[in-house]
């Protein structure tokens, strides 16, 4: 997979990496080339991955990547054709390889790129307010409106009919057709990925987008983070409230409704038609099954299947919180 938006300075020797990790180099038979890093279910060959966590067993033993950053009680999990890469802190050598290969996704700085939209090709094309800004690398489809004191900041992409409203920030977005994002929404940021390394906290990489299908509506002062390694999605014909936070990696699935000032945490994985009462929780890298729905102030901790109603912390079954709560 090419990534849209970040530049790979790849590819590097795997000689160079090793280094980069304090690895034995001793061991290397052929000095092969890595041409990216990428997460284990979209690596291919020649493609370095990483594996920090049991849950990820089933899918690391498909992977298609050469090289894979492991412990040695999980090295055992991947196939044949992936080779472990042993060190003590997964996450923190994962952090040190993406910075190599996609240096420019480290900080997300001001775009000083940006310029009045009166300045650009969209000036006769798009309806905007005013102080209006443009990054590099944005296109813009046709019938589209742009509140005011919006910045749609470099790498974006806006499809047909979609209505981007006032004091807005945008960048490493792709936005298909129909959407409507309300007031003062921030979308494309880097996610909250640090790692504790020594005395400094280390500040993950996010080299992955967000991408807002068809028919979507984003409510006011709401956020969503890019991913780090693989895509925050948000699928078609999905309506989100008013103050909702979507992390980094998450992915939702089409016709969901979700009310206000939810919070849903790193990598978790929404099935089709969920709905979400207001100010639920949802922790990291669990499964939301289709056609849940979680009550208002629920606190997710674990997965939920298929055709569930939850309610409460932690969230248990409708039918066992009513019983235990008459």
């Amino acid at each position: 997979m090419t990534n849209p938006f970040f530049k790979n300075n790849g590819p590097f020797k795997i000689s160079d990496i090793l280094g980069l990790l304090n690895i034995n180099k001793q061991k290397i038979i052929n000095d092969l080339e890595v041409f990216d890093i990428r997460d284990l279910l979209t690596s291919n060959k020649n493609d370095i991955t990483f594996l920090h966590s049991k849950k990820y067993n089933d899918i690391a033993k498909n992977t298609n990547a050469s090289f894979c950053i492991t412990t040695e009680n999980l090295k055992n999990e991947l196939p044949k054709n992936c080779k472990p890469l042993v060190v003590s802190n997964v996450l923190v050598s994962t952090c040190k390889v993406t910075e190599k290969f996609y240096p420019s996704s480290i900080n997300d700085h001001f775009d000083n790129s940006a310029i009045n939209i009166s300045e650009t090709e969209f000036k006769n094309k798009v309806m905007f307010g005013k102080n209006v800004l443009i990054g590099d690398n944005v296109t813009i489809g046709s019938n589209c409106m742009i509140g005011h004191n919006t910045i749609i900041e470099q790498n974006v992409s806006i499809g047909n009919n979609c209505s981007i409203a006032s004091n807005v920030i945008i960048r490493n977005t792709l936005i298909k057709d129909n959407v409507n994002i309300l007031d003062n929404c921030v979308i494309g940021k880097h996610g909250f990925g640090f790692f504790p390394n020594k005395d400094k906290n280390l500040r993950y990489p996010h080299i992955g987008i967000v991408i807002i299908e068809e028919n979507c509506e984003i409510g006011c002062g709401s956020t969503i983070d890019r991913g780090s390694m693989s895509d925050t999605v948000i699928k078609k014909n999905t309506f989100l409230d008013n103050q909702i936070h979507i992390a980094h990696n998450v992915k939702i699935g089409e016709n969901s409704i979700i009310a206000g000032q939810v919070g849903i945490a790193g990598s978790s994985v929404l099935g089709r038609n969920v709905k979400i009462g207001g100010q639920a929780g949802i922790s990291g890298h669990l499964k939301i099954g289709d056609n849940v729905e979680i009550a208002g102030g629920s606190g997710v901790i674990k997965n939920i299947p298929d055709n569930s109603k939850v309610m409460g912390y932690p969230a248990k079954s409708l039918r066992k919180f009513l019983k235990e709560n008459k």
